[in-house]
């Protein structure tokens, strides 16, 4: 389970970058609600921490219990059904377990398990993944969490796994023929389906509608700007847009008391989560966004270069998968706060309010440097070790 690691492949850098965004988003949380930036200060600690012991565990023998990943994964899911007491409801949407005075959002870890079931699953199925019979059995297994997750309901989730399973699947092998068909022929029939749906006399039947009628409604307001009755819905996203602008290139300053403040107004809610992107905007300026996505790049450029450097194929899929789910994540939270997207609850990594997303996504971190410890000239190092110790305890043998 533990190695002797070589301190010289220690990826320095990633922790310097993820600690410098964490430390840039407590700063923003402490401007946009104070009461929030102590516990966020003490998950970036206890994250770093994680991390850290994570990425000593070899993941290849925590890949070895992968079925066991996917068993638990469901259970955890599973107990937002059937966990009574436990599970908690906050806006009409079950996706928190309660455990004394401490709760947790089991989708976020869910992720995170999905990335490590699958990457020993493709691995294993390797030298035929581009055939019929391993792509129906991979996406089979990818429904039933997949239904759970919808089911809170969360579609901003279900739609991110789903993007960071068709980026696996790219680095485990598969053709982008297949990846380039699926993703067309999805999105040609889902943009038929919001073309149908979202026509004013249409109504939808009551059972579509309690499943899907609160995100078409979303969607409806950001594609009629201009229709009074969703003067309300996109008021947030305007509001958003304008705190951005509003800072121009340098910023107000953090914590400014200045009446023009949307951050201070709280004209935008959800400005320590959701939104945290504007307080950023408004606060920091043009230039403290464009180190936001810069230091966010630097992580994603990171990742990508233990993943070339893996030993195997499970440790690709492993740095592939954590860089996709920051990088979506990233697009949307970014996306919805300046308007280019319809307005969807998704929180911006390492930056965001949100101690379960927080400490998830450095769980994820960690095993990818343990990618990194154990790349390629690694392995070739301590091969070429155990070749030595082997003929020189046959010649002792033979003396």
């Amino acid at each position: 389970m533990l190695k002797r690691y070589k301190l010289k492949n220690y990826n320095f850098r990633l922790i310097l970058w993820l600690i410098s965004i964490s430390v840039i988003g407590v700063m923003l949380i402490g401007s946009a609600d104070s009461s929030d930036q102590k516990k966020q200060a003490v998950g970036v600690v206890m994250g770093v921490i994680l991390m850290i012991i994570v990425s000593l565990i070899d993941y290849s023998w925590v890949l070895n219990f992968y079925w066991v990943i996917y068993v638990v994964n469901l259970l955890m899911l599973g107990i937002l059904y059937v966990g009574g007491d436990s599970a908690k409801t906050t806006g009409g949407a079950t996706r928190w377990i309660q455990l004394g005075g401490f709760q947790f959002q089991p989708t976020e870890l869910s992720k995170i398990l999905l990335i490590l079931f699958f990457a020993m699953f493709l691995m294993k199925h390797e030298d035929d993944l581009n055939t019929a019979r391993t792509i129906f059995l991979t996406v089979f297994l990818l429904i039933p969490p997949l239904i759970l997750i919808y089911r809170q309901p969360d579609l901003k989730n279900t739609i991110t796994v789903c993007v960071v399973f068709c980026i696996m699947m790219f680095a485990a092998g598969l053709s982008y023929k297949v990846i380039l068909a699926v993703i067309t022929s999805a999105a040609a029939l889902i943009l038929a389906l919001l073309l149908f749906i979202t026509q004013v006399d249409f109504q939808l039947p009551e059972t579509l509608d309690k499943a899907i009628g609160y995100q078409l409604g979303r969607i409806e307001t950001w594609l009629n700007p201009d229709d009074e009755e969703n003067s309300d819905g996109r008021l947030q996203q305007e509001n958003s847009i304008t705190a951005i602008g509003s800072g121009q290139l340098t910023g107000k300053g953090l914590n400014n008391n200045k009446v023009s403040s949307a951050n201070k107004g709280n004209f935008v809610s959800q400005n320590h989560n959701d939104f945290i992107f504007a307080v950023a905007g408004e606060e920091l300026g043009f230039l403290g966004c464009c180190l936001i996505i810069f230091l966010l790049f630097l992580i994603l450029l990171e990742c990508i270069i233990i993943a070339r450097k893996a030993k195997d194929l499970s440790g690709t899929i492993i740095c592939c998968g954590v860089a996709g789910l920051v990088a979506f994540q990233s697009f949307l939270n970014i996306s919805v706060a300046t308007g280019i997207l319809p307005n969807t609850g998704t929180p911006l990594p390492f930056v965001s309010y949100g101690l379960t997303s927080l400490l998830t996504l450095y769980i994820g971190m960690g095993f990818v440097l343990n990618v990194g410890l154990q790349n390629r000239d690694f392995v070739t190092r301590n091969d070429e070790l155990l070749r030595r110790k082997t003929i020189y305890e046959h010649r002792i043998d033979r003396a």
